[in-house]
């Protein structure tokens, strides 16, 4: 007994939705790397296997056709929900095991694959039920549902479990953590059950297996037909290069021992710079990037948008350097982490929908572009542990510094294929 699409306001269901879509992707990118620092892994380590598990998220377009094949949209975003609750409770008793990392990495793999999963369904639930009209209008709960997503887990979670961990050790905060977040996928799943409407075109498709994969091999090569496409891609993979070795050693950063050329912070400290100022830089510096590219146009604000995008950079060597005591200026690291990610990343996106997705085939092109992007975090993630652990805090950020010269090189000289949306 599903509603129709048109029974369900979408203030119901598209807020719940994206911040299901959200949990995962970032406790996995980033909350396990603090849980995993506090259990006493490596930083090599840590990086490797939390970068290589994110893998599906580049994946993900490849699977993508078949989920038309079996099934609703909602079907799979109700299973992948639950699924990924279950898991996350499963993480939490395996913490207590003398082996818990390697078990814990291969649950937390088949999160990623389920989550990865959810995404094409809840994208598509999106898509096929609203109408173009009703897709603009939500758009902005979209994204701030996810976000909200990030904040609750990179901020509140993080805390909490800083406060857990001087009542009750480190398994054991880390263990009642994952359980609230496995209550949190599972309870969200069942409401989804209830509340979220079913694709009106239907839950199957005509077309046969091996018909679909011909689709599929006929999109795929119309993708690298493209013009400029190897320039784009290489572009994209670049672009977020820096990001990607960073994105794991910042936060085992803030949390190693001064001695150890880190700041020492706790979690509590960490979630509150994360889960306050931070947000709150996100999303100025992506709303003030919308009206900086509507204002000049994206061809011509791209460069810059590049430059703010690889200034944390600079900010995080000074905190490696100098190691400042004082919450404020740590802080304000984080402030210009989150505010340059915001504003940077507004530019890569519109570029990979505007310059490299128009033409037949735009969603399956766009998801290609995103897969690509995410395996140009993915790679230089899966090395930041070994080359932090060869050089040093301090020496490892001003690698990265020098990290980002091809990806503003790239970005200056880069063509574009279809006219700007802004012209004088």
């Amino acid at each position: 007994m599903n509603p129709s699409p048109k029974q369900v306001s979408p203030i119901a269901w598209v807020p719940t939705l994206y911040f299901a879509m959200g949990m995962p992707f970032v406790v996995l990118n980033m909350v396990c790397t603090l849980m995993y620092k506090g259990m006493g892994v490596s930083d090599a380590q840590i990086a490797f296997w939390t970068s290589l598990i994110m893998l599906p998220w580049t994946l993900k377009p490849l699977w993508s056709p078949f989920l038309e094949m079996y099934r609703t949209k909602k079907f799979f975003v109700v299973l992948t929900q639950i699924l990924s609750g279950i898991c996350f409770a499963l993480v939490a008793f395996a913490l207590n095991l003398p082996n818990f990392f390697a078990i814990t990495i291969a649950i937390l793999a088949v999160i990623a694959m389920s989550g990865a999963t959810h995404d094409i369904a809840a994208d598509g639930t999106y898509m096929s039920v609203l109408s173009n009209e009703e897709q603009a209008r939500w758009i902005g709960w979209q994204g701030a549902f996810y976000n909200i997503a990030k904040i609750a887990a990179t901020g509140g979670l993080v805390y909490l479990a800083g406060t857990f961990i001087d009542s009750f050790g480190v398994t054991k905060a880390w263990m009642i953590i994952m359980l609230i977040i496995a209550a949190i996928m599972v309870v969200v799943g069942l409401y989804h059950f209830f509340v979220l409407p079913t694709d009106s075109k239907g839950a199957h498709n005509n077309s046969s297996l091996s018909e679909s994969l011909h689709e599929l091999w006929a999109v795929f090569v119309k993708f690298f037909q493209k013009k400029h496409i190897f320039y784009y891609l290489c572009f994209i993979i670049l672009y977020r290069f820096a990001e990607g070795f960073v994105m794991k050693i910042v936060p085992l950063f803030l949390k190693a021992p001064r001695t150890e050329q880190g700041l020492g912070l706790s979690e509590q400290e960490i979630g509150l710079c994360y889960g306050t100022f931070g947000a709150a830089a996100f999303v100025i510096g992506s709303i003030l990037a919308g009206y900086y590219i509507a204002h000049r146009g994206l061809q011509k604000s791209l460069f810059s948008l590049a430059i703010v995008f690889n200034l944390p950079f600079v900010a995080y060597t000074l905190l490696a350097i100098y190691q400042p005591t004082s919450l404020w200026l740590i802080g304000g690291g984080i402030v210009l982490e989150y505010f340059g990610y915001g504003f940077g990343f507004v530019g890569l996106t519109l570029f990979m929908m505007q310059q490299i997705a128009p033409g037949e085939h735009q969603m399956s092109h766009y998801a290609f572009a995103s897969g690509i992007m995410n395996l140009g975090v993915m790679l230089p993630g899966m090395m930041s542990g070994a080359v932090s652990d060869a050089l040093g805090y301090r020496n490892f950020f001003v690698f990265v510094l020098f990290c980002t010269i091809p990806a503003l090189l790239i970005t200056w000289f880069v063509p574009f294929t279809y006219p700007d949306k802004k012209t004088k």
